[in-house]
């Protein structure tokens, strides 16, 4: 196990996650059940298992598809994606 992955791992998913629609769905939960420590295991569930998914799926698809591709494929996936909200296409 490599702390500096985890580390990494742990404040890219962090930056990227802040006020995003999960967040948002957590407050929103929480706010109407006040429930706070069940909406939080919820969501922690849900995101372990949503990860492992994406963990396991990268891990296969990385056997038959080069990462430099994968990379490549994701950046003109999200310049596309930027492109269409620009034009709010989206």
């Amino acid at each position: 196990m490599s702390l500096k992955i985890i580390l990494t791992t742990f404040l890219a998913i962090f930056l990227a996650e802040l006020g995003d629609k999960t967040q948002l769905a957590v407050l929103t939960l929480s706010a109407q059940t006040k429930k706070p420590i069940s909406v939080f295991l919820g969501a922690i569930i849900a995101f372990a298992v949503i990860t492992l998914i994406g963990a396991i799926a990268g891990n296969l698809i990385t056997r038959l598809i080069p990462t430099h591709i994968i990379e490549k494929i994701a950046a003109i996936a999200f310049i596309i994606i930027g492109i269409l909200m620009f034009f709010e296409k989206i």
